[in-house]
């Protein structure tokens, strides 16, 4: 394991009742389908117009957990029909490293119903951070400045360095362009080794990151992360992802992006021993719940929240009740 930086705590989860600030809405649906998402993505679309990208993870070739194609082409086709897929390439070789790779690989998952822009494809610019001890500036794919809005749809699972993918690492990392931006998140400058970074300082990192593109784009942002098909890794490892043990959960949307991804732990900790065991082993291994503690001292949202299921009334439940007699997952 990577060196620790003493003091965060990023692998010890902090319980609601020791949280404090504010609350923020969080919708919730069981339903794992496209009229679901569709349902969901309309009780955070308020802030959503202009050139309206979609940040969405689109996968290795052939990756199995990634969010269903027609889910997002029923979204994209009946609330968000002049928006792009946006993304970046990535850092590491594979099958997504240059523009040509990623090119083919969205055509072979299928992403051809609507424009996707690879952001980094004509280059980088620069966004400010404010408040951010690692950087004051982050590379992003330039066309990024293109759009005026976002919508960040997650499929929210484990990582392998991250501990667990929900929206910030969605943008984190996913806005980042491939060759500066990313390299700036993962290694330590002078190192020859890509992923130097230390555990917690790379949570860090990446956090910063979505700070500028959150600062970017100011109100016109919602986060919906899919609880589905959640792997131990990402779906940046594809085929190579280790299998499904986690049970599927539903969707969860929020104006705030820290209500959003700690809803989706939370969620995950209310779960019995043997349905969460080895997803919180690989956040706490990695340390990766110091994304939620980072965020809240960068200000970007609140820990505490109120769970409105969409599903009966908009009824207030706990994360208990959203959880309660899950399946067991079927691939």
């Amino acid at each position: 394991m990577s060196e620790i930086i003493p003091g965060s705590n990023g692998e010890k989860y902090v319980p609601y009742a020791a949280r404090s600030g504010g609350e923020s809405p969080v919708f919730f649906t069981r339903d794992l389908s496209a009229e679901g998402l569709k349902k969901i993505y309309a009780r955070v679309n308020s802030t959503i117009g202009g050139r309206v990208a979609v940040k969405l993870h689109t996968g290795e070739q052939h990756g199995p957990n990634i969010i269903p194609r027609d889910w997002v082409r029923s979204l994209m086709e009946t609330a968000l029909d002049k928006a792009a897929i946006v993304e970046t390439n990535t850092y590491y070789e594979g099958d997504r490293y240059t523009t040509e790779e990623h090119r083919e690989t969205l055509k072979v998952n299928g992403w051809t119903f609507c424009p996707v822009d690879i952001m980094d494809e004509e280059g980088t610019d620069t966004l400010p951070i404010r408040g951010g001890k690692w950087f004051t500036r982050m590379f992003v794919g330039s066309h990024l400045k293109n759009y005026d809005s976002m919508v960040v749809l997650t499929h929210f699972k484990g990582h392998t360095q991250g501990g667990f993918g929900g929206s910030n690492k969605n943008i984190g990392i996913g806005c980042a362009d491939g060759r500066i931006g990313k390299k700036m998140i993962h290694t330590r400058l002078g190192s020859d080794d890509m992923w130097s970074i230390t555990q917690e300082e790379f949570m860090e990192r990446m956090t910063e990151s979505t700070k500028s593109v959150l600062d970017y784009f100011g109100e016109k942002l919602c986060f919906v992360n899919v609880m589905r098909n959640m792997s131990v890794s990402c779906d940046c490892e594809g085929l190579s992802a280790a299998p499904v043990v986690t049970p599927n959960v539903g969707i969860v949307a929020s104006l705030d992006i820290l209500a959003a991804d700690q809803a989706c732990v939370d969620m995950i900790y209310a779960m019995t021993e043997e349905e969460h065991h080895d997803l919180i082993e690989r956040m706490e291994s990695r340390h990766g719940l110091r994304q939620l503690s980072y965020m809240k001292e960068l200000g970007m949202g609140n820990d505490r929240y109120t769970l409105i299921d969409i599903d009966n009334n908009d009824a207030q439940i706990t994360v208990k009740d959203a959880v309660k007699g899950l399946k067991p997952f079927q691939a």
